[in-house]
């Protein structure tokens, strides 16, 4: 849309970078609501099903890689990981490649609660995902993809100036 300047002015009504803000917060609250009587919250969630998800080819992935994976902060991740330690839902080991890493696994009471906690949000999400057809919905697809290549435009281009 331009203006009568000629400038191109955004469509009235919300931009997409709002509804995206809006909705993860929508979800984040829900996560959360549905996970309370599991004593989990969505940030722990999201470390612990992601742990248990790098798991599965047995190895025991670093904090670096698990913030990475997540999109957490490293520091955050740390801060997490030692409750979750303390809960007795993950161990944390040095890295015998690297001492400044560490290397988190789920114990045993984690992955049961884990897989719980994995049930319980998948029929959240496919009931979240109902106007899309639920989770395995076409149009759910296509929503992922696109959500995808948002998620891999990278915050900061690339700089062209060479001083």
């Amino acid at each position: 849309m331009s203006s009568t300047d000629g400038t191109s002015r955004p469509p009235a009504g919300p931009t997409p970078g709002f509804l995206v803000w809006r909705l993860s917060m929508k979800w984040r609250v829900a996560v959360d609501r549905a996970l309370a009587p599991l004593g989990l919250t969505h940030a722990q969630y999201s470390l612990l099903g992601s742990l248990m998800d790098l798991q599965q080819d047995g190895t025991r992935p670093s904090q670096r890689r698990l913030a990475d994976h997540t999109g957490l902060e490293p520091l955050y991740v740390s801060k997490l990981a030692r409750a979750l330690e303390t809960a007795g839902l993950l161990e944390r080991t040095p890295d015998p490649a690297d001492t400044r890493a560490v290397q988190l696994s789920l114990t045993e009471q984690g992955r049961a609660l884990t897989s719980r906690a994995v049930v319980l949000v998948q029929q959240l999400m496919d009931r979240l995902l109902e106007p899309l057809g639920g989770l395995g919905g076409t149009d759910t697809g296509a929503f992922a993809r696109d959500l995808t290549a948002l998620l891999d435009v990278p915050l900061h281009a690339p700089s062209t100036n060479e001083e």
